[in-house]
């Protein structure tokens, strides 16, 4: 498998400080940066081992930049159209939880997904955070940012997706959209796809393999 295809991103969390209709504040200063490593050696924030403290209010809407192999990509993210996902996202991001994460999971015409970090006591933690379901207010179209989610309800964890493609058979099963890419989906286009879906079935990464052995 040609797993170095998929990308390698960190995440920089970018506050909107102006909207439409106010001026543009002097340069506001991020909320928190993740500096792209140029090392696979990763240094764990101790916060990560500690799911029950990272319960931040997110902002009403913030951006969050991607910076990936195959180019840089921003999602704004609007916490109206899913608070408690809006806010899961924010706690992660801010304390590093995606840096140098992989995309394990990229499927022509559907979706490419993320959200298994690189050390597997960090990802055996959060996996056993479920958050609660968000009321749908937004539907599944192309470009949108959803968590994933089992078929069971108040189940989300850590994995997230992008949809690639309008996805809208997805609105009653709980895929719930938080946020969407506003710069640079076609970034996302780039990613290898010829896998299929995870092992044993396909050709990609196997996601249990991957969360016990680190992304």
């Amino acid at each position: 498998r040609r797993f170095a295809q998929l990308c390698i991103f960190t995440l920089n969390l970018l506050p909107l400080a102006a909207f439409a209709g106010q001026a543009q504040p002097a340069a506001p200063k991020p909320a928190a940066t993740a500096k792209p490593r140029t090392t696979t050696h990763m240094t764990t924030d101790p916060a990560l081992l500690k799911p029950a403290t990272l319960t931040a209010k997110a902002p009403d809407v913030y951006e969050v930049k991607l910076v990936t192999t195959k180019g840089d990509v921003t999602i704004q993210v609007t916490r109206a159209w899913a608070p408690l996902g809006a806010d899961h996202f924010y706690n992660l991001v801010k304390r590093g939880y995606y840096d140098n994460n992989a995309f394990f999971r990229a499927l022509k015409d559907y979706i490419v997904q993320w959200g298994i970090n690189g050390d597997p006591k960090v990802y055996a933690r959060w996996d056993k955070v479920k958050i609660k379901d968000d009321p749908p207010k937004t539907p599944n179209k192309t470009g949108t940012v959803v968590f994933a989610t089992p078929s069971e309800p108040n189940q989300r964890t850590t994995h997230i997706f992008i949809n690639i493609h309008d996805n809208e058979n997805l609105d009653s099963s709980g895929f719930v959209p938080f946020g969407e890419v506003n710069q640079v989906l076609d970034n996302i286009m780039k990613i290898y796809m010829d896998y299929g879906e995870g092992g044993p079935g396909g050709e990609g990464p196997e996601q249990e393999a991957s969360g016990k052995g680190g992304n």
